[in-house]
């Protein structure tokens, strides 16, 4: 893995004493993680690519931040943290968290949504890696 990955219990802990966790009724975390799986096979079912090894992984962190700025003016959200790898990612390795704190569960749940979405489609550069045979 390139780099260290977060913990999850200190990302909590530090969300439920931020500024306005008082407004905060849900706190949703979304993993992503490196599959042997190929995304072509997962979403369009291309078969025969063989299994993935790794990904070579960056990103816009520009990008990322101004998609922050912007998952914070959706209704009733109130606390979100992002943490993207980069590099050679193996199977297993995680490839973002992101944690959205809010008001109520539907806010909540679309903001990650629209905010994962927004970084896995727009911002992410992902290389898959195949095993060789």
């Amino acid at each position: 893995m390139a780099k260290q990955e977060p913990n999850m219990q200190e990302w909590l802990e530090e969300a439920k004493a931020s500024e306005n966790a008082d407004k905060c009724g849900m706190f949703l975390t979304h993993n992503g993680v490196v599959r042997i799986t190929p995304k072509a096979q997962v979403r369009q079912g291309v078969q025969g690519l063989g299994e993935v090894e790794a990904v070579d992984f960056s990103y816009d962190a520009k990008g990322v931040e101004d998609a922050i700025a912007e998952a914070y003016t959706y209704d009733g959200i109130y606390y979100i943290k992002v943490w993207l790898n980069e590099g050679i990612c193996h199977v297993g390795d995680s490839l973002m968290y992101v944690m959205i704190g809010g008001d109520i569960r539907p806010h909540v749940i679309d903001a990650l949504q629209k905010l994962v979405g927004k970084i896995k489609n727009d911002l992410v550069v992902e290389k898959e890696v195949y095993a060789q045979e």
